[in-house]
């Protein structure tokens, strides 16, 4: 059965980089120092930090991240619902939420890809 996409799932997916996540000097380090409004340092970002966590999610929960940011993406939604409730170690404001969804879809889609090319 399909689950319908609910914005938790997102900030569940983006909750490695709030403040309320468990302190960790290593991990507001890498934070701080990538430009999250500039693509390739934020796929840097992804890919250092969510990668590892959204690998240990089951496919289900998977795919149910990937479609949930799919439908908000496709449906034209600016993600203020998930950007106003969380707040991030971030050095600078996301200028562009959807850019931002984009280049985390574009992550989570060829971290899928390169975990099912392992089995």
């Amino acid at each position: 059965m399909k689950r319908k996409p609910e914005y938790f799932v997102l900030r569940g997916l983006l909750f490695i980089f709030d403040i309320d996540n468990v302190h960790d000097d290593a991990r507001e380090k890498i934070i701080v120092s990538k430009n999250v409004n500039d693509q390739e340092e934020l796929a840097e970002l992804f890919d250092v930090l969510l990668r590892p966590e959204f690998l240990s999610y089951s496919i289900q929960e998977r795919e149910w991240c990937i479609e949930t940011l799919r439908h908000y993406l496709n449906v034209g939604d600016d993600f203020d619902a998930v950007f106003t409730k969380i707040t991030t170690y971030f050095n600078d404001d996301v200028d562009d939420q959807c850019q931002f969804m984009q280049v985390l879809l574009h992550c989570l889609l060829k971290y899928q890809v390169e975990d099912s090319a392992l089995d």
